[in-house]
């Protein structure tokens, strides 16, 4: 029999796609869950859930460390930010647990993955085209695509009839996708931008009016753009981002309300929380500013923009990601050092920052004498840097005079 691995979450979407898979292709469904932070809470009673709706067996990955070292924190010291605003918190999971599906279907010799991402969102692409470019020879199978089920109540109806055990639980108004770097909420409810976010939706963050009356300060240390350390304590990378969503968290840094420009063509509205990242790029932002010189930082917020949009768009196993990675980490060979930074209902303030690679002379910045920069140097710099202008100003009041003398 040939083999399918489907990439399962447990919900009813995935529930009735191991059966419809093997009703209508005649496979072994193998299930992959991939675990990045999403709590325990989803991921329990999976295995009994996967092999009751059909499934032959499932693998559970451990995900987190990767995702994290290989994933987020990559795109963080690219300063990426889709749009100016979302931190691509689900753009950024989808190669890593796309890329381990692959694994698996290597391993087990299958012919075909599955996925139940629906034809109108991003998702489809970005596991789609990982799969083309680790493994162009497997089959993929997008059954929201393909199949004659159009609702909720379509899929609920099919489970029902064909006696397929379903989570039975409360349905939100919303869907949620969550990991260790954000969570995200859109649909239902949400769909309509004039109608604000119920205040019971958020588990990341708390809003300011119920964040502390006092100041919370933390001071982050980066080594090489990559943060090892909170407070002076070295950190592994998913203890300390658990660390940073909770400080953040609880001081209301993190929510994000944006209309973006799907891939596929429409705007569609997403709600976030970023705790953690969000304090993150603010830390890292800060460190850069002391140790990457002007003209290279300057670029790097073009190449940053450009980042943003190849995690979005699911271009991450690409030559242009490996190129734009190979030019990013070339920039934070020097950011290295502490920020510390004061949290207070929302707001994040600066308070120090320090680097043994800074760039920032306080003898050269000062308004009093100095052996290295001559005031009176700059009349020369600025007459050759402005000349261009003088000479345009020089010509248009000679066409001014040509004009008056046509009339």
């Amino acid at each position: 029999m040939a083999k399918v691995v489907l990439a399962y979450s447990g919900g009813v979407d995935t529930s009735i796609i191991v059966k419809w898979l093997k009703e209508e292709y005649g496979y072994e469904v193998i299930a992959f869950a991939a675990d990045v932070g999403q709590g325990s809470g989803e991921l329990d009673g999976l295995e009994e859930k996967a092999l009751a709706t059909g499934a032959s067996k499932i693998y559970i990955e451990d995900l987190r460390k990767e995702f994290l070292e290989q994933f987020a924190f990559p795109m963080l010291q690219s300063g990426a930010l889709y749009e100016g605003r979302y931190y691509n918190g689900t753009a950024i999971a989808r190669p890593i647990i796309a890329r381990a599906m692959v694994q698996i279907a290597l391993q087990e010799g299958a012919e075909a993955v599955a996925h139940g991402a629906t034809g109108k969102g991003n998702d489809q692409v970005r596991f789609e085209l990982t799969v083309k470019a680790l493994a162009p020879h497997l089959k993929i199978i997008a059954p929201w695509r393909i199949w004659n089920i159009r609702s909720r109540k379509d899929a609920i109806a099919y489970a029902e009839k064909a006696g397929i055990p379903i989570p039975v639980t409360v349905e939100k108004p919303y869907s949620m996708d969550r990991n260790l770097w954000h969570i995200s909420y859109e649909g239902g409810i949400l769909e309509d931008p004039t109608n604000e976010p119920p205040k019971d939706m958020f588990l990341l963050t708390r809003s300011p009016e119920e964040a502390p009356d006092k100041p919370f300060y933390i001071k982050i240390s980066f080594e090489k753009g990559v943060p090892v350390a909170l407070n002076g304590q070295s950190m592994g990378s998913v203890e300390l981002m658990e660390a940073l969503n909770k400080i953040a968290g609880e001081n209301a840094i993190g929510r994000a309300d944006l209309v973006e420009n799907r891939l596929v063509g429409m705007k569609s509205r997403g709600v976030y929380e970023t705790p953690g990242g969000t304090l993150l790029y603010f830390a890292h932002k800060e460190l850069e500013q002391l140790t990457i010189d002007r003209e290279t930082m300057h670029f790097k917020e073009i190449v940053a923009a450009k980042y943003a949009e190849v995690v979005y768009y699911g271009l991450w196993y690409t030559p242009l990601r490996r190129a734009l990675d190979a030019f990013i980490k070339s920039t934070q060979e020097t950011v290295s050092g502490d920020v510390e930074v004061k949290l207070y209902k929302g707001n994040m303030t600066v308070v120090s920052k320090s680097s043994p690679f800074t760039l920032y002379h306080p003898e050269l910045a000062t308004f009093d004498e100095d052996d290295l920069y001559n005031q009176k140097d700059a009349e020369g710099f600025i007459n050759l840097f402005g000349l261009p202008l003088k000479v345009e100003g020089m010509l248009r009041q000679t066409w001014k005079d040509e004009l008056k003398k046509g009339k």
